[in-house]
C-alpha cells in the first residue's frame, strides 16, 4: 500500500509542477493565477454537489432497510472495521454488475450497487466490492480525484489561452513568442495533465483493493469478484451515464469500448486479482 500511495504523492506532484510550468511559461503569474482559481471553482463546486449530480444521472433510489436488510448489515459492519460512519446506500436500476461510491467526507459518502451486481455475486464477494467502496471513503479518494482535476483543469485551460496566444501572435506582455511552441504547449499539456490524471485513479484502485482485502481478510473474495464483473462488463455495458464517470465504479462499466492503458481508469483488472491473489495478510 505504500507503494502506491508514495505514487500518488509523486503523480501529483508531478501534476502541480506541470501546471506551474505551463502557467509561468504562458502568461506569468497573473495567468497562472486566473488559472488556478478558475478551474479551483468549478471543481469544488463539483466536488461538494457531485453526489447529488452522480445519483441523479444513474437514476439511483435510496435502499430500504426492509428490503436490502442484509446489504445494510454488510455496510454496517464493514463501515464499522474501517471506523467510518456508515454511508447511504442506494441501488441502479442497471442490469451491469457494479458498484460505486461518491460523496465529499465520510460524513456525508454514499455506496451505490446495481441490481444486476445483486444478482451476480455471491454474499463473500459482495462484501469484498462493498469494503472496496467504503475503503475508497476511508482513504478519501473524491478529495485526492478532485486535487488532481483541479489541476489538471487549470491546465487545460491553460493550454486553451496557448491557443489564442499562437493564433493572435503571442502573450501580450512585450516579449517574443513561438507561435509553434505555443501550438504545441496547447495540444500536449492537456494530454500530459490526463495521463497523469489517469495514472493518479489507476493507484487508488490498488490502494482500495488492498484495503478491502484487510477489511475482511478474504482477499481472494474480492478477485474472483472482480473477474465475475469484468466479463459481465464486456457482456452488459452500462447503458446510463456517460464515460466522465467510469472512474467512479470498482470496474470501468464502459468496458465493451477499448482503450489505451494510458488513459485507463482503471488498471488492469488481472493485475489487480493476481495482487489480490498474491497477498499474504
Amino acid at each position: 500500500m505504500f507503494k502506491n500511495q508514495l505514487k500518488t504523492t509523486i503523480l501529483l506532484s508531478f501534476l502541480f509542477g506541470v501546471f506551474l510550468v505551463i502557467g509561468y511559461l504562458l502568461g506569468g503569474q497573473s495567468g497562472l493565477t486566473i488559472a488556478f482559481i478558475f478551474a479551483l471553482v468549478f471543481n469544488v463546486i463539483s466536488y461538494w454537489y457531485s453526489d447529488k449530480l452522480v445519483l441523479k444521472m444513474y437514476k439511483a433510489q435510496p435502499a430500504t432497510k426492509k428490503e436490502y436488510s442484509n446489504l445494510h448489515k454488510m455496510v454496517e459492519e464493514i463501515s464499522h472495521r474501517a471506523k467510518i460512519p456508515k454511508p447511504k446506500l442506494y441501488i441502479v436500476p442497471d442490469k451491469n454488475a457494479n458498484a460505486f461510491a461518491t460523496g465529499r467526507d465520510p460524513k456525508h459518502a454514499v455506496v451505490a450497487v446495481t441490481q444486476g451486481i445483486l444478482e451476480l455475486l455471491n454474499e463473500e464477494e459482495l462484501k469484498g466490492v462493498l469494503a472496496h467502496e467504503i475503503s475508497h471513503i476511508k482513504n478519501r479518494d473524491m478529495l485526492i480525484s478532485t486535487i488532481a482535476a483541479v489541476i489538471a483543469g487549470a491546465i487545460s485551460y491553460l493550454a486553451f489561452m496557448a491557443r489564442w496566444a499562437a493564433i493572435f501572435g503571442g502573450r501580450g506582455d512585450g516579449r517574443n513568442s513561438n507561435i509553434v511552441e505555443l501550438l504545441a504547449l496547447s495540444i500536449l499539456a492537456p494530454i500530459m495533465a490526463l495521463i497523469i490524471r489517469m495514472a493518479i485513479s489507476r493507484s487508488r484502485e490498488f490502494i482500495a483493493d488492498e484495503t478491502s482485502a484487510r477489511l475482511t481478510g478474504e482477499p481472494k473474495h474480492l478477485a474472483s469478484a472482480l473477474q465475475k464483473l469484468e466479463d459481465n462488463s464486456r457482456k452488459l455495458p452500462m447503458r446510463m451515464g456517460n464515460q466522465s464517470t467510469a472512474s467512479l465504479f470498482i470496474i470501468n462499466p464502459f468496458s465493451g469500448a477499448k482503450m489505451a492503458k494510458l488513459f485507463s481508469t482503471h488498471p488492469l483488472t488481472k493485475d489487480r486479482i493476481d495482487k489480490l491473489n498474491s497477498m499474504k495478510l
